[in-house]
């Protein structure tokens, strides 16, 4: 006859009403940071002890919303309420590294409906392997290399409680009924950002509010490059450059070595205070990368993500290094169909495209009807096949011209989509490396001229756009554009 566990969990205070988002975030950090390090202390324990004569089991706190007025908001904000009475609830994970979020989001919760916030812990296990993420001295070996089964003590990752299906709009509910408050659970969040250190050889404490993706490695050549200029000026703001294995320089002329074996997304952080810096992420090249990439980057709520990369100029009257700002998308990267069907239009912002046409205005000195000469707006088509020019052309050449595309990759749609789908603001400025229905396709001689003159002045309108979007009130880049009919309260 199998034996039953005794179950061990951490003491925890009861739920509490708080009208201070302050002493919320507190109280969130408390049965955190107990579940977590009840979890890491036992496991610990138990590596060198033998079979276990217990389960243990913490929780993830939550936040608990209730309200019975139909009462609107202010109605100028896209978040920040609820949309009807009832009982809403989110649970919450890292509350260290998303404080700032969490005090902005339950502070306009509490203001706009007068109601205060509830925090305890939720009926959510936290998984062991999430728990000593906190702890890098300690490593979660592999079901079998231990004396007991890991699940038989302590609770795993669970695919039930990590999913989309709150910002795709599955109707999900918490097991009690309450509606979701924030458009991730804490076991999604814990994936993803387990996720992210894994691709990126960065901690996710480095990332940035503003991201910047690009499909070559030249730009962070010259990211790092600006990043130890700004440095070495101490009125810039920027306050370090963190690359890879979590590597920090804060002196314009320190090391930054290149690790002996890459990522699969090098990223790089130019760190300003409160998050208010620049993360630029080299994904490769490929709808899958850049899915991957804003899947788990999207936990992190970042303000805007824009697109700076290569592309395919379609149009006779380009020239190689025109740039191309994206105003729609023809999406054939299928890596999305699942999730965000290509019936759905994918908008352009207005304040994104405002950024970056005021960039390139400033950084190439041109304006108004000069800036024709060196800029197009228009489709940008994203597909998954990297040499489609091998294939017959009548069919993808057709589809393209009927979409009006000016320009072909393999990232930017994928980016733009997964944007709207996680309702984080985005856009794309891409600069043409080649014109392969023209007779100029990329080859080695003519991509070094191209890389040498054309990257450091796209990699700098990039940067200027984010500059631009950071001075910007956060409710003004949130467009209602990204928002549907029943909206979480939080970003």
């Amino acid at each position: 006859m199998e034996k039953t566990l005794r179950l061990q969990t951490p003491p925890v205070p009861a739920a509490e009403a708080f009208t201070d988002p302050e002493a919320a975030l507190a109280r969130l950090k408390e049965i955190y940071d107990t579940a977590s390090r009840f979890l890491c202390e036992k496991f610990t324990e138990t590596l060198g002890g033998g079979v276990p004569e217990a389960r243990f089991r913490a929780f993830y706190p939550e936040i608990r919303f209730s309200t019975a007025t139909f009462a609107l908001a202010d109605s100028r904000l896209s978040f920040g309420h609820v949309a009807g009475p009832g009982t809403y609830s989110t649970t919450v994970t890292r509350p260290g590294l998303f404080g700032n979020y969490l005090m902005q989001q339950m502070r306009l919760l509490i203001e706009n409906h007068g109601v205060p916030v509830v925090i305890g812990a939720s009926e959510t296990p936290m998984p062991v392997h999430f728990a000593v993420a906190n702890d890098p001295s300690v490593t979660v070996p592999q079901d079998g290399a231990m004396e007991f089964h890991l699940r038989d003590v302590f609770d795993v990752p669970d695919l039930a409680t990590t999913h989309d299906d709150i910002v795709n709009g599955n109707g999900f509910t918490y097991p009690d009924g309450a509606m979701p408050l924030a458009p991730f659970t804490a076991q999604r969040i814990d994936y993803s950002l387990a996720r992210l250190a894994h691709y990126t050889a960065t901690d996710p404490t480095h990332f940035q509010n503003h991201v910047l993706f690009t499909n070559y490695q030249f730009y962070v050549e010259e990211f790092e490059a600006y990043a130890r200029h700004v440095l070495a000026d101490p009125d810039s703001g920027y306050t370090a450059f963190v690359g890879p294995n979590n590597q920090v320089i804060t002196d314009p002329e320190g090391a930054m070595h290149v690790p002996a074996k890459m990522p699969q997304m090098p990223t790089y952080h130019l760190k300003r205070a409160n998050g208010q810096g620049i993360t630029l992420v080299n994904i490769g090249v490929g709808p899958s990368n850049a899915k991957t990439a804003t899947d788990h980057i999207a936990v992190l709520r970042p303000h805007a993500w824009l697109m700076v990369g290569h592309c395919a100029g379609l149009r006779n009257s380009q020239r190689l290094g025109d740039f191309v700002l994206a105003h729609g998308y023809l999406r054939e990267d299928h890596v999305l169909d699942d999730d965000l069907p290509v019936w759905v239009p994918i908008p352009a912002l207005a304040e994104i495209q405002i950024a970056l046409e005021d960039a390139v205005e400033q950084v190439t000195e041109l304006e108004g009807y000069e800036l024709k000469r060196i800029m197009r707006t228009g489709t940008v088509a994203t597909i998954d096949n990297r040499n489609w020019e091998l294939r017959d052309q009548s069919g993808p050449v057709q589809r393209l011209s009927q979409s009006r595309a000016v320009a072909l990759d393999m990232e930017s749609a994928t980016i733009a989509a997964n944007g709207f789908r996680f309702r984080v603001p985005y856009g794309t400025l891409l600069c043409v490396s080649d014109k392969p229905l023209h007779g100029e396709l990329k080859l080695p001689g003519m991509a070094s001229d191209f890389y040498k003159t054309q990257v450091a002045r796209h990699l700098m309108i990039g940067i200027r756009a984010m500059e631009r979007l950071r001075e910007m009130p956060l409710e003004r880049i949130h467009s209602r554009k990204l928002r549907s009919f029943e909206e979480t309260a939080f970003l």
